[in-house]
């Protein structure tokens, strides 16, 4: 018995292959894409915070908190909603009564008049919040402070 064997033809030389480089290039853009849209998802209201030096290493305790924005044109946001003092006051309110537990802090630009700030604190206290906390961007410091920097005194 002789076997036969088929000679082989230009059809049956073609093997199929997958053409992967046009996947690749679309996959980096929408990895790019991503790397650029994530970080403005979770923007808030864009606020520019006083610096401290020495932030607190807690901010795990701060999670659940509300948090009240004041832009520097004097608006108030809580949960990304626009108030003017009174509405903001009213909501604050009505959170305490809710949860009277829960945390309050205010993210308030650093160039906002400290008379707004201090008439927040006020009405959130009259409100039953006993304090509230204030959220501080990160110095760093590029040289070592001098006595007077320091805020050493001689005595």
């Amino acid at each position: 018995m002789t076997s036969r064997q088929r000679p082989e033809t230009a059809e049956s030389s073609i093997r199929p292959e997958i053409n992967v480089t046009p996947l690749v290039d679309v996959v980096l853009v929408l990895l790019i894409i991503f790397m650029v849209v994530a970080p403005r998802l979770e923007q808030d209201v864009q606020v520019n915070l006083p610096g401290i030096f020495n932030p607190d290493p807690d901010v795990d305790a701060m999670a659940d908190a509300l948090k009240v924005t004041v832009a520097h044109s004097g608006e108030y946001f809580i949960d990304d909603q626009r108030y003017d003092l009174d509405g903001a006051i009213e909501r604050l309110g009505s959170a305490h009564a809710a949860d009277p537990l829960r945390r309050l802090i205010l993210r308030a630009d650093q160039d906002l008049p400290y008379g707004d700030v201090r008439e927040l604190f006020a009405r959130a206290q009259k409100v039953g919040f006993p304090g509230m906390a204030l959220m501080v961007g990160e110095k760093h410091r590029h040289d070592g402070p001098t006595a007077s920097q320091s805020g050493d005194t001689a005595g």
